[in-house]
C-alpha cells in the first residue's frame, strides 16, 4: 500500500465529510453522511443516478465533488423520490434520460440567491459534456442521440445556449429530433415547478429516446459484420452510463470493505440468530502466555516503539485538547482581580498600593473519558498485528497520560471453521438458518481500571500470532459497548481496528457470505441510534465506510508517523462535526 493510496482516501474522507456538511445545510436534513462514496440518510442510502453527477470522490475534482453535493441537495430539496420511483420506466436506456431529466429540472429550480450553486452545476454540466464529447462516445449513433437530447433538454429548461463546442456537432440529430420531441420538450420548462407535471414529459421524451435506440439495435443486429463492431462500441459507451448499480469501485487507492444483502438474513425471520454460545468465552489475554514469552514480546514492543520515534506526549497533548474539559479545583488567592479576599483587607490599611486581594476559582482539565479499543484478531491481521500493538500501546499511554481510562480488547474464536457448534449442527441434521456456527473467543489484554504501568506486558500478548483465526464482528461490538456502558466515565468512545469484512467460514457457507455483515451493520446502526458510544473504525489497509460512519483508512505497512497520530486524533475529534 503507497503513501499515494493513504493521502488520496485520507483526501477522500475530507471531501466526503465537506461535502455531506454542504449537503445537510441546504437540505437541512441533519443526518445525512457518506458511506462508501454513497450519501446515506440514517440508514437509508440516496444514491445518485444522474450520469453526470456521478463522480469518484478519491479521484475527482474539488469542484466536480461539490457540484455533484449540490445537485444532490437539490434533489432532496425539489424533488419527492416515491414520486420519482413510481413513475421510473424499467428499461436501462428510458431510467437514464429519466434520472437524467429529473435531476437537470431540480437543478433549473435553484433560487436566485444561490448564484455560487447555480453557477457549480452549471459547470459541472459543461464539463460532463464535453468529456463526453471528446472521450468518443458520441461517435456510436446511441451516444450522439442521447448527447444531444441531454443538451437539447438542459437549453430548454435553463433558457441557455446548449454547449458551444458541440453544437454544430449535434445540428442534424437536433434537428431530426425537433417535430418528435417538440412538445414534450416545451412542457419540460413550462411544468418544470411540478414534479408531477414534468413526469408525462420527461417519460415521454425517455421513451422516445429508447424506442429510437432499439430500432437502431435491431437493424444493426439485422446488418453484417462491420456494423457489430459499431453496436460494440454503443454497448461498452451505454456499460459506462447505465451502470445504475455500481458501488463506485476503488482502483489504485484503499480498496472499500465488501458489502450487500444476506438472504438468510432476510428471509429468517429471528434475524440474527446463535446456534449455540454455549462454548463462547471471554478470556483474559495474558492466561494463554507463558510469563517469559510475555516479558519477550514487551521487550520487542518497547523497541519497536523506541524505532519509530513517537513522540508520546505531543499525542497526550492533542488527546488532552479534545477530550478533556476545565473543572472546578479549589480556589486560588493574592490574585490582582476576582473575587475580594476579606481576610486581607487589613493589608489594604498597612499598605495602600497592595493589589493581590482578590481570590479566584482555580481549573484543571479532566477528562472524563473512557477509550475503549477493540482488535479484530482474525488471521489476516496476524500480519499487521506489530504496529497495530505499538499504535495501540501509545494510544493507551498517552491516555493514562491525561487522566482518561483505556481498556484493550480483542475478538477472534476458539477454533477454525466451525468447532463444536458445526458439528452439533451436522447431527441434528443440518436444520435450515442455523446462524453463527463457530465458537466466539473475547479477549481482554488490558480492563479500564489498570493503569499502563501495570498493564504494559498484558498489551504485549497482542503479539501472539497463534491467538488469531476468524471474526464476528457485530457480537464483538455489542460485547464492546456493553463493556463501555458498565463504566462510569460520562464520555465513552469504542476505536474498532479491523482489515476486512466480518468472517467465520462456517457461519458464510451454512447461511452467506453477507450474513455476519449484516448482523454487523444493525449492530452499530442500533448503537448509532442509542448514542450512549461514539463508535469508530481504523481501516488496515481497508475503506470501512460501507459499515462506519465515522472511519479511517492507515497504512500499517509505513511507519507509525505523527501524521497518523494527528488524523487519529482529527477522528476522534469529529464527533461534533457530523
Amino acid at each position: 500500500m503507497s503513501n499515494l493510496a493513504q493521502q488520496q482516501a485520507r483526501r477522500q474522507q475530507r471531501v466526503e465529510e465537506l461535502c455531506a456538511a454542504s449537503i445537510r445545510a441546504l437540505s437541512g436534513h441533519p443526518d445525512l453522511h457518506f458511506r462508501g462514496k454513497v450519501l446515506y440518510q440514517g440508514e437509508r442510502s440516496l444514491p445518485m443516478h444522474a450520469p453526470h453527477h456521478r463522480i469518484d470522490t478519491a479521484v475527482a475534482s474539488f469542484a466536480d465533488c461539490r457540484a455533484a453535493a449540490d445537485g444532490m441537495a437539490l434533489r432532496l430539496m425539489y424533488s419527492d423520490a416515491k414520486l420519482h420511483q413510481t413513475h421510473c420506466p424499467p428499461k436501462p436506456v428510458a431510467r437514464l434520460v429519466f434520472e437524467l431529466l429529473e435531476q437537470l429540472r431540480v437543478e433549473a429550480l435553484v433560487p436566485a440567491q444561490l448564484t455560487g450553486i447555480a453557477a457549480n452545476v452549471e459547470d459541472r454540466f459543461m464539463r460532463w459534456s464535453q468529456d463526453f464529447h471528446r472521450s468518443g462516445h458520441t461517435e456510436s449513433s446511441s451516444g450522439i442521440l442521447i448527447y444531444t437530447v441531454a443538451q437539447m433538454c438542459w437549453s430548454r429548461l435553463n433558457a441557455r445556449q446548449v454547449l458551444e463546442e458541440t453544437e454544430d456537432f449535434i445540428e442534424s440529430t437536433r434537428f431530426s429530433l425537433a417535430s418528435s420531441m417538440g412538445t414534450s420538450l416545451s412542457g419540460l420548462r413550462r411544468t418544470r415547478h411540478q414534479q408531477v407535471d414534468f413526469i408525462p414529459h420527461a417519460l415521454a421524451i425517455a421513451e422516445l429516446v429508447d424506442g429510437i435506440i432499439e430500432a437502431q439495435r435491431a437493424e444493426q443486429g439485422a446488418d453484417d459484420d462491420n456494423s457489430s463492431d459499431e453496436d460494440q462500441d454503443a454497448q461498452s459507451s451505454f456499460a459506462l452510463l447505465l451502470d445504475f448499480d455500481q458501488d463506485g469501485d476503488d482502483s489504485d487507492g484503499f480498496a472499500t470493505a465488501r458489502s450487500g444483502a444476506s438472504r438468510a438474513y432476510g428471509e429468517n425471520q429471528q434475524g440474527y440468530q446463535v446456534y449455540t454460545s454455549a462454548y463462547d468465552r471471554e478470556v483474559k489475554a495474558t492466561s494463554l502466555i507463558r510469563a517469559a514469552q510475555l516479558e519477550e514480546y514487551r521487550e520487542r514492543l518497547d523497541k519497536g516503539i523506541s524505532e519509530q520515534g513517537i513522540n508520546i506526549q505531543r499525542l497526550a497533548r492533542q488527546l488532552a485538547a479534545i477530550l478533556a474539559t476545565p473543572q472546578r479545583d479549589g480556589w486560588l488567592y493574592g490574585e490582582e482581580e476576582g473575587r475580594i479576599d476579606g481576610r486581607r483587607l487589613a493589608q489594604l490599611v498597612s499598605s495602600p498600593t497592595e493589589r493581590r486581594l482578590f481570590y479566584q476559582e482555580r481549573q484543571r482539565p479532566v477528562a472524563d473519558c473512557v477509550v475503549s479499543i477493540l482488535i479484530d484478531c482474525s488471521g489476516s491481521m496476524r500480519h499487521q498485528i506489530e504496529p497495530i500493538a505499538m499504535l495501540a500501546d501509545c494510544l493507551i499511554r498517552a491516555l493514562d497520560m491525561i487522566g482518561a481510562s483505556s481498556e484493550l480488547l480483542g475478538f477472534t474464536t476458539n477454533t477454525w471453521n466451525g468447532g463444536k457448534p458445526y458439528k452439533e449442527w451436522m447431527r441434528q441434521g443440518r436444520p435450515p438458518y442455523p446462524g453463527r456456527l463457530n465458537e466466539t473467543c473475547h479477549l481482554v489484554f488490558k480492563e479500564a481500571n489498570r493503569g499502563w504501568r501495570r498493564s504494559r506486558r498484558d498489551v504485549a500478548a497482542l503479539l501472539k500470532g497463534d491467538l488469531f483465526r476468524e471474526g464476528v464482528d457485530g457480537e464483538a461490538v455489542d460485547w464492546a459497548c456493553n463493556r463501555l456502558l458498565a463504566c462510569s466515565e460520562e464520555r465513552k468512545i469504542l476505536i474498532v481496528i479491523s482489515d476486512g469484512s466480518p468472517a467465520d467460514s462456517a457461519t458464510n457457507l451454512t447461511n452467506d457470505a453477507y450474513y455476519l455483515d449484516n448482523h454487523l451493520k444493525e449492530v452499530l446502526a442500533r448503537r448509532e441510534r442509542q448514542n450512549e458510544i461514539y463508535i469508530l473504525g481504523l481501516g488496515v489497509g481497508l475503506d470501512l465506510s460501507p459499515f462506519y460512519r465515522h472511519c479511517l483508512a492507515t497504512d500499517m505497512s509505513q511507519a507509525l508517523d505523527s501524521h497518523l497520530f494527528d488524523e487519529i486524533v482529527q477522528l476522534i475529534g469529529h464527533r461534533k462535526r457530523r
